[in-house]
């Protein structure tokens, strides 16, 4: 087989592999990275990259090894929006987790997020607790939303915090 077809199929196969695996693992599993967390990306971005491009270290096979992962992110990203069910399959739905100052536990039981880590999230958008808290959203993309409610003047306050790594939930 042409060394450069080998690096692109097997770096199509390595794209789609992790992309199911980070599916399937869930969206807590890359969320909110710890040293353990760091440490687990760089081992799979270094096993990836030498079943990406085996024995090829030139700058072709890396350049054509880049190139098919950024056309297959984009052809992914095509077909979720183009199909409902295939984006369905690929992101699971938000989840409330918080209305009217309540958590709802089955919710946060279900996407594996402790009371301290929703708490956590709530202080990072400038709320003191939960009970100041109108509704809160596990979002699609794995950043949590708040809306609050001032008390004093009803005024409806909406936050979000930009993680930079999704989280991904079953």
């Amino acid at each position: 087989m042409d060394p450069i077809l080998n690096v692109a199929v097997r770096s199509l196969c390595v794209y789609l592999f992790m992309v199911i695996a980070i599916r399937l693992f869930g969206k807590n599993q890359l969320s909110q990275l710890n040293a353990g967390d760091v440490v687990l990306l760089l081992l799979i971005s270094n096993a990836v990259q030498n079943a990406m491009v085996g024995p090829d270290t030139s700058l072709q096979g890396g350049i054509v090894a880049a190139l098919v992962l950024f056309v297959a992110n984009f052809i992914l990203k095509r077909l979720m929006f183009s199909s409902r069910s295939f984006q369905t399959f690929m992101e699971d739905e938000p989840v409330i987790l918080i209305r009217d100052g309540i958590a709802d536990q089955a919710a946060l039981n279900r996407v594996k997020i402790t009371e301290s880590e929703l708490e956590e999230a709530i202080r990072e958008h400038g709320i003191e607790n939960i009970n100041n808290v109108k509704l809160s959203v596990l979002e699609v993309d794995g950043n949590i939303s708040v809306v609050s409610q001032d008390e004093k003047s009803k005024q409806t306050h909406y936050s979000r915090i930009k993680r930079k790594i999704k989280r991904k939930y079953h």
